[in-house]
């Protein structure tokens, strides 16, 4: 029978060893924003099914979408979409093989970041300026 050696080590690179890089953040936060649109997607199909059904149903969802919660979702959704639509164009240069090299990778990462916070500030800003 082989002999097992049991060190007081993980057996692979884990989060008390290895700190995250901002690609592995960016990877993640893709996945999670990516999940977090099925949920907005259901709030846009509430919203049109309301707007279908008359203007006792298109106020409730209104009201709520106009309350300070329902303009938090919304916030963090719009986020969440620019985020994800970076994100994509992102994989979309490395399915290209463009940007492999790590400065431009991490570049890229701090750029999705910086960018999908400036786009939703600024989509935010031009809705309550229409307004």
């Amino acid at each position: 029978m082989a002999e097992t050696h049991h060190d007081n080590r993980p057996l692979s690179p884990h989060l008390q060893v290895f700190r995250p890089l901002i690609t592995m953040v960016m990877s993640i936060a893709h996945r999670i924003t990516g999940a977090a649109l099925y949920f907005g997607t259901i709030l846009v199909a509430w919203w049109l099914i309301a707007a279908a059904s008359g203007p006792e149903h298109f106020a409730i969802v209104d009201g709520f979408f106009g309350s300070l919660f329902g303009q938090l979702i919304l916030f963090g959704y719009t986020w969440a979409l620019v985020h994800h639509m970076l994100g994509g164009i992102r994989h979309f240069f490395w399915d290209m093989g463009v940007g492999f090299e790590l400065s431009t990778a991490n570049r890229m990462a701090w750029a999705t970041i910086i960018g999908s916070v400036a786009l939703t500030i600024l989509i935010w800003i031009i809705g309550y300026l229409a307004r």
